[in-house]
């Protein structure tokens, strides 16, 4: 359990840097690429399916809270209060926009935590065979 977890964290950490990184494409190939990981250290399909959903998801909802407070600040700096209002509503709907991403980039993620948990075992057991 933990190690899904540990994936689903080292995952997350990678999505959400490449998606900063990266805006618009880099954030589903950050989700992919977390989620290979998350895959690669939770060692075995299913759980790193579960690994990586859960660093896509972390990974969305925090790149949408950050568009979303992003664009308040830059409004209410840009022309007062104001301005934080209509950025805060734009940051809004641009949340709403982060949380489709978010699911989207879980998808992604769970598909790149699927191949790396069913590459891990089989490399494993190359590396360690008891001939």
């Amino acid at each position: 359990m933990a190690s899904i977890w540990l994936g689903a964290f080292a995952g997350f950490l990678l999505t959400a840097i490449l998606g900063f990184l990266l805006p618009g494409l880099g954030t589903l190939i950050g989700a992919f690429v977390g989620g290979l990981v998350a895959g690669l250290i939770a060692q075995g399909a299913g759980r790193g399916a579960i690994a990586g959903f859960l660093a896509g998801i972390f990974g969305g909802v925090i790149l949408g809270i950050l568009a979303m407070f992003g664009l308040a600040i830059i409004g209410g700096l840009a022309t007062g209060p104001l301005g934080a209002l209509t950025g805060g509503l734009a940051g809004l709907a641009v949340g709403l926009m982060g949380i489709l991403l978010a699911i989207l980039a879980g998808i992604v993620s769970a598909i790149g935590g699927l191949i790396g948990g069913a590459l891990r075992p089989r490399q494993y057991r190359r590396n360690h065979s008891t001939y």
